[in-house]
């Protein structure tokens, strides 16, 4: 009996180690499947950064009316576009519209796409991507090695036109914006059609409200220069407190629109560009 024994003891032992190898691997290998589900596959967007010389401007909400300062940075020239977005989730398939998480991207993230990988009939592959979340946009900012521009950064290059870095002072500025916000179906014009304006930037407003990566951070806080916010914030919007200039009614639409978001909400003419620290 005791050889018996001997013998099952040694086959249980040499089995339950073979079981246990097995398992470890098993184990592993679901590690390294969701470490590499986990990170962004990196993407090569062509289009062009400009570098954006910093300064001091005044921003339109506020509790004061002290301008803040803006370094400098690079910005996209134009909005990411339906061709660029395309290529991102085809080598980023969690962020196909059939992947995705809830939590990251409500139930219109990409709606209007024929499926996973087609674009719709009627979109132009070079018009500015929508229905697209700010998780999502970061995400595609973290791929391209970019970040999303922060809301300084943003309203900073929007107070151009044509020929000036600061056009708020001119009576046709605002009245020209709001005429834009009016145009129907305007997200589905292809980008850099329009004329850019001096920082040589496009379709800073005539196609599509972009997403900036604080992009109701300014209505959460008293002073969206000193206060600090996390992401947690960002699922909850907010209303606004106060403005500097109750008569540039085209920024309040903006800022209205943006305190009215949602981190994971998608719109039918919301997109995004992209942005970078300028290397030092």
């Amino acid at each position: 009996m005791s050889n018996y024994f001997k013998i099952f003891l040694i086959f249980g032992g040499f089995f339950f180690l073979l079981n246990s190898c097995d398992k470890s691997i098993a184990l592993d290998s679901k590690k390294d499947s969701s470490a590499s589900f986990q990170k962004e596959v990196a993407i090569n967007p062509d289009g062009k950064m400009l570098t954006i010389k910093g300064g001091d401007y005044q921003p339109f909400y506020g509790e004061d009316s002290t301008s803040v300062p803006v370094s400098d940075f690079l910005l996209d020239e134009k909005p990411v576009t339906n061709k660029e977005y395309l290529d991102f989730v085809m080598k980023n398939p969690k962020w196909k519209r059939s992947n995705v998480k809830e939590v990251f991207a409500d139930e219109t993230y990409l709606k209007d796409w024929e499926n996973d990988e087609t674009l719709p009939k009627d979109a132009d592959p070079e018009a500015a991507v929508t229905f697209v979340s700010w998780f999502a946009a970061k995400a595609y900012a973290k791929s391209a090695g970019k970040r999303l521009p922060t809301l300084d950064e943003w309203e900073y290059v929007a107070m151009s036109d044509e020929t000036s870095q600061n056009a708020r002072n001119k009576p046709t500025y605002s009245a020209h914006l709001i005429n834009l916000y009016n145009e129907k179906d305007r997200e589905k014009n292809p980008v850099k059609i329009s004329k850019p304006n001096y920082w040589g930037v496009y379709n800073m407003f005539d196609l599509v409200w972009e997403w900036t990566d604080d992009f109701n951070s300014i209505m959460t806080t008293s002073d969206s220069r000193t206060a600090e916010f996390d992401d947690k914030g960002l699922f909850c919007a907010s209303a606004a407190t106060s403005t500097t200039d109750v008569l540039n009614y085209a920024s309040f639409m903006r800022y209205a629109f943006r305190s009215s978001l949602k981190a994971n909400y998608t719109v039918g003419n919301l997109g995004f560009r992209c942005a970078k620290d300028l290397q030092k």
